[in-house]
């Protein structure tokens, strides 16, 4: 999980856009400067990030100040799979493997805020293997975990 890992988060940034703009030329939709923008702002670090701070940062960089602006930015990002919104902090994080459709679950360190995702879709695979057996066929999934990072951990006596 790259968000509790020393990585080049540079690449991390490069690599997100690239899938980025590769996805939606794919799909045929446009990755408008303001869209490209939001998901840059998402991909400055691993946490999650309200709409309000978003609409902050587009309107100091003279983008426009009405909350319309970011929302939409926002739900074209969570509707095309580069973003993802965290229910328990209604807020959005940029999307760890948008090159694959899934429906993550989410570890969320209480002390830093670092998101990260379960990037090998274990949870996201037994849960889909519990409903299956169950007959139940599921729309919607949010699973966020909350507790401590690898790095804050470090700085814990537990």
């Amino acid at each position: 999980m790259r968000a509790f890992e020393e990585h080049d988060h540079q690449k991390c940034r490069q690599a997100g856009i690239a899938v980025a703009e590769a996805k939606c030329k794919a799909a045929g939709v446009r990755l408008t400067d303001v869209r490209r923008r939001v998901l840059e702002i998402l991909l400055e670090s691993h946490q999650a990030i309200g709409a309000y701070q978003v609409l902050a940062r587009l309107q100091e960089e003279g983008h426009g100040s009405h909350p319309p602006l970011a929302y939409r930015a926002l739900e074209f990002l969570v509707q095309n799979g580069l973003a993802h919104k965290l229910e328990s902090a209604n807020a959005f994080v940029a999307c760890a493997a948008p090159e694959v459709g899934h429906n993550p679950a989410f570890f969320i360190c209480r002390l830093c805020g670092s998101v990260a995702e379960d990037e090998d879709f274990s949870i996201a695979r037994a849960l889909n293997k519990v409903a299956n057996e169950a007959k139940f066929k599921v729309e919607t999934t949010a699973v966020e975990l909350e507790g401590l990072c690898s790095f804050c951990q470090q700085g814990c006596e537990l």
